[in-house]
């Protein structure tokens, strides 16, 4: 009885492990067949991801970049530049660099989208480093936009 009931998981498992790679294939095959209407060609960032996880990670490309999104592609595209820069990553500098100028930001808001980044990361810096008390930062941090808020409205 016992071997029975191993040979019967088994016989579950590998016809599940067959389906799954059925599914798969055709899941990879959808996946190339998109990338490669969407961008005229098969680019070497998908070339190099293991065919089983090109379905996942062109789905995961797509939630990240698609319309539904609430952010604007060129704000994405800054925000994207600005982490890029911060990582550094060559590949990425260039990429949503070029991208962020595709839908309209002009040099100014690409200049600006890294500076506005260092500037966050040098504050993050030097209120980490003197370890600056979290609860009190929040406190005060409200105080300022309340100040600012009022100043705003004056204006």
């Amino acid at each position: 009885m016992k071997r029975f009931a191993i040979t019967a998981l088994l016989l579950c498992f590998v016809s599940f492990t067959l389906s799954a790679q059925t599914n798969n294939a055709e899941a990879i095959k959808k996946a190339k067949s998109e990338i490669e209407a969407t961008f005229g060609f098969y680019p070497t960032i998908f070339e190099i991801i293991p065919d089983y996880q090109v379905p996942g990670m062109w789905a995961y490309f797509n939630a990240a970049n698609g319309p539904q999104n609430a952010i604007p592609p060129k704000y994405r595209e800054l925000i994207n530049l600005a982490v890029a820069a911060q990582i550094p990553c060559d590949y990425c500098i260039y990429f949503h660099t070029e991208a962020a100028k595709g839908y309209g930001a002009t040099e100014d808001e690409v200049k600006e989208a890294i500076v506005s980044a260092s500037a966050t990361r040098a504050f993050s810096m030097i209120i980490q480093g003197n370890g600056v008390d979290l609860e009190e930062f929040k406190k005060e941090f409200q105080k300022m936009m309340a100040y600012m808020t009022e100043q705003a409205k004056k204006k």
